[in-house]
């Protein structure tokens, strides 16, 4: 049996990465310091003779006492109004955090893979997004200290490969959704289908016209799980290319949970990007990947989870609390 060190474990592709590895008989090391992620995506495994947990932020050193094989770092904020609150700690989750499991995996000799972002290609000039351009990123904007932070982070992962030869991997993930996704994260499809289920009018930012596309986490999860065990170092882009805008998504919401909610329209966020969509070719050539679940269908999934949830959450209206999180 081999071992499987996953950070950001308590997180939405977290926990679903520990389910994929328990499955595929791996004894699996979850580890996150619940600045984002909920206890409640791991209650399951609690008790499973293949998984422990260890509490512990990543951006202070990292002991772990077994052997590991492999490394996946997925500690990290994800949506706006979490590291727009917690900036720096984005960062740092992104660069100290990066350096000590880098050292890790080098200590191990382990394989590590990180998960990037499609926003490392900011609010991109090339559409659809391919893993050869270098993107069109505001560094010193908001959204900065997250896109700089992946960043960051693809750069000292590709220094280790380079300079120590570990192996490594980069996936550059784009829109991803599900169950288990928290319902107050600011994110599009939460945000939608939150308010349709609450009975409140669907909040679009801009005139509507952004797009995005959505792939559903089963769909992620196996893509992520193939580069690791494929042979390519270099970022490979692992989401789904079926492009909508937000105003006929938004559309696709209420016809979807038959609800009578109108669409308000509200400023667009600075550095918002107005494109994105991967070209998943590589994805398709070296990992033989493509997503297999329609829109339709995750988002009926995803939308029986969020009705599964309770009044109080479903009601809950303050944000997460990070003051423990941030020293004066």
């Amino acid at each position: 049996m081999k071992n499987v060190l996953i950070t950001g474990a308590a997180g939405f592709l977290g926990s679903h990465l520990c389910d994929r590895f328990i499955k595929e008989g791996f004894y699996v090391i979850g580890m996150d310091n619940f600045i984002t992620g909920d206890k409640r995506n791991l209650e399951h495994l609690q008790s499973h003779p293949n998984f422990e947990f260890i509490e512990h932020d990543v951006t202070q050193h990292i002991a772990v006492d077994k052997p590991l094989h492999y490394i996946l770092h997925f500690a990290s904020p994800a949506s706006p109004i979490d590291y727009l609150k917690i900036p720096i700690q984005t960062l740092k989750v992104g660069s100290l955090g990066t350096h000590n499991l880098l050292g890790l995996a080098k200590a191990k000799k382990a394989r590590l893979l990180i998960a990037s972002t499609s926003e490392v290609y900011g609010d991109p000039l090339v559409h659809p997004q391919t893993e050869s351009y270098y993107g069109n990123v505001n560094t010193i904007g908001p959204r900065g200290v997250y896109d700089e932070a992946k960043r960051f982070q693809e750069s000292i992962t590709m220094a280790y490969h380079r300079f120590h030869g570990l192996e490594t991997r980069i996936v550059r993930i784009f829109n991803t959704y599900g169950p288990r996704m928290r319902l107050n994260d600011g994110r599009v499809i939460p945000a939608f289908m939150g308010q349709a289920l609450r009975g409140e009018d669907l909040t679009v930012f801009g005139d509507g016209s952004q797009t995005r596309s959505f792939c559903y986490i089963d769909d992620q999860i196996e893509g992520i799980y193939r580069l690791l065990f494929s042979d390519y170092v270099y970022p490979v882009n692992i989401g789904n290319p079926n492009e909508i805008s937000i105003r006929d998504f938004a559309e696709e919401i209420i016809k979807l949970t038959n609800t009578s909610q109108k669409v308000i329209y509200k400023d667009l966020p600075v550095d918002d990007p107005m494109q994105r969509q991967p070209d998943i070719s590589l994805a398709k050539k070296l990992l033989n990947w493509e997503p297999k679940v329609s829109r339709e269908e995750g988002m009926k999934k995803t939308y029986a989870y969020f009705k599964s949830l309770s009044q109080e959450d479903l009601f809950k209206r303050d944000h997460r609390d990070f003051s423990k999180h941030i020293k004066p």
